[in-house]
C-alpha cells in the first residue's frame, strides 16, 4: 500500500499518537458534501453526514465508513483510540453518552490525520486571491465553511511553470496566490472577497507585513465581470469607510500550482501565521 510522505508534525500526529490543537485543524468548521480519507494511505473513514459540530475543537462524526475505523482501548484504560483500519494511523479517540446527536457516539479527530474528497455531483467555483505569504493566505481562507480545497502558486507573471526561486527573484512577474475551489451554495464570492480582506493588511503597497516584494502584493484575479463587480463593489465600501485599499483588481491568468511543500503548509508544521491575522472590517 503507497503511503504519503508526512512532515515532522503529520508524523507527531498520526505516526506518533499526538495530538493537534484545539480549533486549529482546517476541518473543524468543514461542512461540505464528501468523504474524509486517511491522510496517510487515503482509506475512507467519514461521508460528510457523519459530521457533526460539537465545538469540542476538534472535527466530530457520529458514524463511521462500515469497517473504515479500528477502535483500540488506550493503555490507562480510560479513553478508547481510534486508527485507520488500512495502515493504523492514529486519528484521535472515540466517545459515547454524551448525548450530542440521536447516535449518542463522537468521533473526535485530528484535521491533520484527515483529507477531504468533495463529493463530484457538488457545483464548484473558484476565485483565486493573493494576500502576501500564500501559507497566511491559505490557513484562513482554507478554514471557511464551505471551501472545497485550496491551491497554493503562482499567477500573473510571464514565464511558464516557475519555480519558488525564480518567483523570490522577483524576475517573473508572479504573485504569490490561493486557488480556492468553493460550492456557492455554501458560501458566497462576496463573503470570501469579505473575509480576504479581513485577513491582511490591504493598504500595504510593498508586500505585507515582513515580506516585502511584488510577489507579495495584494490582488484579486477575478474569474468574470460578475467576481469583478463584487470586488470593485467591496473595494468602493472599504473606501467609503476612509481605508487605503492598495489591493489590486487583475483578470484571471494560468495559476502554477506551487512546489508540494507548500501546500497545507502551517497544517503540516502545526504552526499558525506570523503575517496574517483576522480583523472585523465589516458589519
Amino acid at each position: 500500500m503507497k503511503q504519503k510522505l508526512l512532515t515532522s508534525f503529520e508524523t507527531h500526529v498520526i505516526q506518533n499518537k499526538g495530538t493537534e490543537p484545539p480549533f486549529s485543524g482546517r476541518y473543524t468548521y468543514t461542512d461540505a458534501a464528501g468523504v474524509y480519507v486517511c491522510k496517510r494511505c487515503q482509506t475512507p473513514l467519514y461521508r460528510s453526514e457523519h459530521k457533526f459540530l460539537s465545538e469540542c475543537g476538534w472535527p466530530s462524526f457520529d458514524d463511521e465508513i462500515p469497517g473504515a475505523v479500528k477502535k483500540i482501548p488506550d493503555s490507562d484504560g480510560r479513553r478508547t483510540e481510534i486508527v485507520c483500519n488500512g495502515c493504523d494511523a492514529h486519528l484521535g479517540h472515540v466517545f459515547t453518552g454524551e448525548r450530542l446527536t440521536a447516535k449518542n457516539l463522537r468521533h473526535c479527530v485530528n484535521s491533520v490525520s484527515l483529507d477531504f474528497k468533495a463529493s463530484e455531483s457538488v457545483a464548484t467555483e473558484r476565485a483565486i486571491f493573493a494576500s502576501g505569504c500564500f501559507w497566511g493566505t491559505e490557513y484562513y481562507l482554507g478554514r471557511l465553511p464551505g471551501v472545497l480545497k485550496t491551491t497554493v502558486g503562482y499567477t500573473g507573471g510571464h514565464v511558464d511553470r516557475p519555480t519558488y526561486e525564480q518567483v523570490c527573484g522577483k524576475k517573473t512577474g508572479h504573485l504569490e496566490a490561493v486557488a480556492v475551489d468553493f460550492d456557492p451554495t455554501k458560501i458566497s464570492y462576496d463573503r470570501l472577497v469579505r473575509f480576504f480582506f479581513e485577513t491582511h493588511d490591504f493598504s500595504q503597497k510593498d508586500g505585507q507585513g515582513p515580506d516585502i516584494g511584488p510577489q507579495y502584493k495584494s490582488a484579486i484575479f477575478v474569474q468574470d465581470d460578475r467576481q469583478s463587480r463584487v470586488a470593485e463593489g467591496l473595494i468602493d465600501e472599504l473606501k467609503a469607510k476612509g481605508l487605503d485599499v492598495a489591493t489590486e483588481i487583475k483578470p484571471s491568468a494560468t495559476f502554477w500550482p506551487a512546489e508540494d511543500y507548500h501546500q497545507n503548509y502551517y497544517e503540516g508544521k502545526g504552526a499558525s501565521p506570523y503575517c496574517h491575522k483576522y480583523t472585523k472590517i465589516f458589519d
